[in-house]
Parts: C-alpha cells; sequence; structure tokens
C-alpha cells in the first residue's frame, strides 16, 4: 500500500471515529473491518510457503532432536538380497534435512528419500559430516545410478542423471563394497514391490 493511500486511510477512519462517540457504533464498525478478512483458508494457504521455509531453515541447523519414521528394504543384488535398516524421509522438511550432522552410520544402515513421483533431483552434502553413496532409485524400484563418495560438506550438487522417484544414502563406498549397481532392483512398499 502506497504512503498516500494509507494517509487518506487513516485520516478518513480518524474522522469516522470522532464523529462517532456510541461504542456498540465502534464495536460494528470493528466487526465489520474483521469480516472483511480474507477467509481463513486463503490467509493459511498464502502464509504455507513461509512456514514451509521456516521448516527447512530449522531441519538444516544442528541437534538431534530430530525423529524420521524407520524401515527396511532390500537390494537384490547378483541373486544376493542386501537389508537395510533406513530412516524415511518423507516430507520437504525431513528430505532437507537428510542426514546432516549424523555422525555415523551402521554398515547396514542409511536414509530413503521419497519424492511420490518421478523428477529429475539434486543432492548436495552441506552440513553432511559422512561421507555416502547416493543410490538413484526409479520408481519401479531399479537404480537408475550412483553417485559414490560424495564429500562431507560439499555445496556441489549431485544430480539425479534420470527422472527418479527416491533416492537411498547409504555409508561411502558400501555400493562398491556391497556389489550395488544400476540395473539392480531395490524392494520396498513406496515402489509397490515389497
Amino acid at each position: 500500500m502506497s504512503e498516500g493511500h494509507y494517509g487518506l486511510g487513516a485520516s478518513r477512519h480518524a474522522s469516522v471515529i470522532g464523529l462517532t462517540k456510541s461504542p456498540s457504533t465502534l464495536y460494528s464498525m470493528a466487526m465489520a473491518q474483521e469480516v472483511s478478512k480474507p477467509p481463513l483458508s486463503r490467509r493459511l494457504f498464502l502464509a504455507a510457503p513461509l512456514v514451509l521455509a521456516g521448516g527447512v531453515a530449522w531441519a538444516q541447523q544442528g541437534g538431534n532432536d530430530f525423529q524420521f519414521k524407520r524401515s527396511s528394504l532390500v537390494v537384490v543384488s547378483g541373486g544376493r538380497e542386501i537389508k537395510f535398516d533406513v530412516d524415511l524421509a518423507l516430507d520437504d522438511v525431513q528430505r532437507a534435512r537428510g542426514l546432516m550432522f549424523r555422525e555415523k552410520l551402521g554398515p547396514y544402515e542409511g536414509m530413503l528419500f521419497d519424492f511420490y513421483k518421478e523428477a529429475p533431483v539434486s543432492f548436495w552434502m552441506k552440513n553432511t559430516l559422512i561421507p555416502l553413496d547416493m543410490v538413484f532409485i526409479a520408481a519401479d524400484g531399479t537404480i537408475k545410478s550412483i553417485h559414490a563418495n560424495a564429500v562431507p560438506h560439499s555445496t556441489e550438487t549431485i544430480p539425479s542423471q534420470f527422472p527418479v522417484r527416491a533416492v537411498l544414502e547409504i555409508n561411502g563406498g558400501s555400493a562398491k563394497l556391497l556389489g550395488i549397481k544400476p540395473g539392480d532392483k531395490v524392494l520396498h512398499p513406496i515402489f509397490g514391490n515389497a
């Protein structure tokens, strides 16, 4: 609102109050202004990006009070089934936090990021303390590509190279050590194959 418009509204409002001495009239005027506000749903919709941005910023700060749902998945590679226990990153705030500030992962632990539909995605390692392998997975559970040994604290983007539904992060070097490669299958309920 421009200063000129604000000034005009303020002087008109002041003159109406000066002419109106009755408390009931002032109450009626206040209620009329309250009714003229946009509906709550619209105000919440417009505020949602600010709340989301605040949540993402909070997620990227340190602290150990962040909780994820846990699940298990299986990678089928070369006729073997390799089981991992994973944290699930299911929303924007959880995906923004990821494995940041985590000091260690067990040999068969990781995090599964679910994007709910296939799309190109990119990751970085800001505030991530340990090297990670990023396993990029299609909607049917097929591994499309692997980025090995992502460098801790790096802000260089790591693209998926293909549209993917999910990304599995495991300890750096684990994919090679376990023989996990593009074309292998990941079994988990999000892919409809477990």
